[in-house]
Formats: C-alpha cells, sequence, structure tokens
C-alpha cells in the first residue's frame, strides 16, 4: 500500500499506451516530478519561462537553484511568445520552460527550433495539457521532458499526483534514484534525492479513474460547445480556444472579457459569486509580480505587456461533466447581461 507495487507499475503502463510516450514516470504531485526533471537535466544558470502561470512552475526553478527569467506570452494564446523567449536568452540561459496554458498548446515548432539553435534543453508545463494532441501527434512527446499534474482538479487525476514523459530513456535512472531519497539499494545511497513516490492508493484511484475518462471528457465537450454557442456574439467575451488540428484537453473553459464589455473581468467575477457561480481569475496573479521574484529585471510590467493584459481579463468558468444546459446557461447570462450593462 506504499509505493512501487502492482497498481503503480499498471498505471505507468496505461499511461505510456494513454499518452503514446515510452518513457513515463510517476510521482507524489505535479510540483515535485517538475522540480525533479529540473534536477535530473543537471541544469545551471537561467531558465526562460512565463509569468502567466500557476507559482509551482516558477517555484519548481527556484527551488532546483535556477534562476527564472520572464519572457511575454503570445495574446492569442496565453503560452510563452517565441520571439520574446529568443530575446530573453543570454550566455547563462541553460532552458525553457513553457506551459501549455489551459491546454492551449504553445508554438512547439517554434520553440524546439529555438533550443536547438541555442543547445537549450526544453521542459513544457503540461498540467493542462492531458491527452492534448497537436496535428495527430501527443502533446508529452515534445521536447526534452513533459510534466503532467494528475491532481483532483484535472480531467485525468490521481487525487494528488503527477507524471513526466521524457524523450532520453536514461534519465529514468537519475528520475528513479531522486523521487526516492538517492537511494539505489539497501547499502547504496547514490545522491541527494527527496520523497517522491506515487503511492499504491493514488495509482489505483488513477486506473478507476482512467475507466471513465472518455465518457466525462464526452460530456465536457458538449459543456464546452454550448459555451460557445451561447457567447459567440457576446461583445467582449472571448472564449480562448486551441487552433485548428488540435484535440483539446477540456480541462479548462477560459474567457477573456475585453475592453468592449460593459462590465469588467472583476465585475463579471463578482456577480457570479453572488449567484453561487464558481469562476476562477486564473492566473492572478502573475508570477512576476509575487515577493519572492518580482525583485527580478524580468519581472519588470513594461516587458511583459500581453501577460499584464491578460491577467486583468481571464475568467476561467466551471466546467465538468455534471453541468446541465441550464446551469451552463445560467453562466453566460451573467455573462451576457455584465457585457450589456
Amino acid at each position: 500500500m506504499t509505493n512501487g507495487g502492482k497498481q503503480n507499475s499498471d498505471l505507468v503502463e496505461v499511461l505510456r499506451t494513454r499518452l503514446r510516450c515510452a518513457n513515463v514516470a510517476t510521482f507524489n504531485n505535479g510540483t515535485t516530478a517538475l522540480l525533479l526533471a529540473l534536477r535530473a537535466l543537471r541544469l545551471r544558470g537561467e531558465v526562460v519561462t512565463t509569468p502567466f502561470t500557476f507559482p509551482a512552475t516558477t517555484h519548481a526553478i527556484d527551488w532546483a537553484g535556477l534562476t527564472p527569467v520572464f519572457a511575454d506570452i503570445d495574446a492569442r494564446t496565453g503560452c510563452l511568445d517565441p520571439a520574446a523567449v529568443e530575446a530573453a536568452v543570454t550566455k547563462d540561459t541553460s532552458a525553457i520552460l513553457a506551459v501549455h496554458v489551459f491546454g492551449i498548446p504553445c508554438d512547439v515548432e517554434a520553440l524546439g527550433a529555438i533550443a536547438k539553435k541555442h543547445g537549450l534543453k526544453l521542459i513544457y508545463d503540461a498540467a493542462h495539457a492531458f491527452g492534448v494532441e497537436v496535428g495527430g501527434r501527443a502533446i508529452g512527446s515534445y521536447g526534452d521532458i513533459s510534466m503532467f499534474s494528475l491532481h483532483a482538479t484535472k480531467l485525468f487525476h490521481t487525487a494528488e499526483g503527477g507524471a513526466l514523459t521524457f524523450r532520453d530513456a536514461s534519465l529514468a535512472k537519475d528520475l528513479h534514484l531522486l523521487h526516492n531519497f538517492g537511494i539505489a539499494d539497501e547499502d547504496h545511497v547514490a545522491m541527494s534525492g527527496i520523497n517522491g513516490k506515487m503511492n499504491e492508493l493514488q495509482a489505483a484511484l488513477g486506473l478507476c479513474v482512467m475507466e471513465v475518462l472518455d465518457e466525462e471528457y464526452a460530456k465536457r465537450a458538449t459543456v464546452v460547445k454550448r459555451y460557445r454557442d451561447q457567447l459567440r456574439n457576446v461583445p467582449g467575451v472571448e472564449c480562448m480556444l486551441p487552433g485548428p488540428g488540435v484535440r483539446p484537453s477540456m480541462q479548462y473553459m477560459p474567457v477573456r472579457i475585453g475592453p468592449e464589455s460593459h462590465s469588467d473581468r472583476d465585475a463579471m467575477f463578482n456577480g457570479m459569486r453572488q449567484q453561487n457561480i464558481m469562476s476562477r481569475r486564473y492566473f492572478r496573479p502573475l508570477c512576476s509580480s509575487i515577493e519572492p521574484y518580482a525583485h527580478l529585471p524580468s519581472a519588470a510590467p513594461q516587458g511583459l505587456p500581453n501577460a499584464v493584459g491578460l491577467e486583468k481579463e481571464i475568467l476561467c468558468l466551471p466546467l465538468h461533466g455534471g453541468l446541465k444546459d441550464e446551469d451552463v446557461d445560467r453562466v453566460c447570462e451573467v455573462l451576457v447581461a455584465g457585457s450589456a450593462k
């Protein structure tokens, strides 16, 4: 019932098939997985990353003894802008850590080309992107390592957990040591490590969730379509969705509340709270503005105009398979009314 048993080995095999990646490792949570990915790659110096993400992304860089360097995002997708990434690369840069925000894929081809040109490692925080495909290719096959969060808020989850997919099979040995206190065997501790192992209860839950995943995905797809249809012509309300050729994750329903709307994002958020509708201003605040990182030169707001703008406009609407048509309509009514006031 602790770790390393049949439930975990079965889950790893299921994830290999589902994520279409040969190299998969599981962890007790996504933050640990991302931190140990950075450690396994033996990085030094600076890592170019996004300010528009959950703090765990930036914290993992910091805890790995690296310096985050913020680059601006693409205003349309919310993901890192490749041009801003390349402009941020210096002689001290060792990696790019990009985030597939809301399951919307980064410009993987452009980022891959930049990483190759400058000899950098490319890591993806794919916490929101379980099951995403780009042109039929699995999202976890891009870059050197991708991290998937298996937290209970995600479409596929193990209550709490994380997973890595990685290109270089030789990383498996170090990842195993790193998440098992560095212990190689009863007589040998090979490196400094922590307890990052997924336990058997987590893995067993994941196997159960996998059995109903496709059904939940289909239900959410129906909900997302209804949101899109209802909000298509609402002034100042824009659904943020992946482009053509992308299989979406169905984990989030983000909308932008733009200047064409009479009410701003915060007014919409508060109006929903008054009606017991739980939306989220996600991500807020920017990682570049929080206390541990606001002092960094790359954190200056004037260098991150798209991120600053999106942080003020983004609102994630309720999304799960249990939502009924009337529930979606009620959420949309608040947005329509707020836009027209």
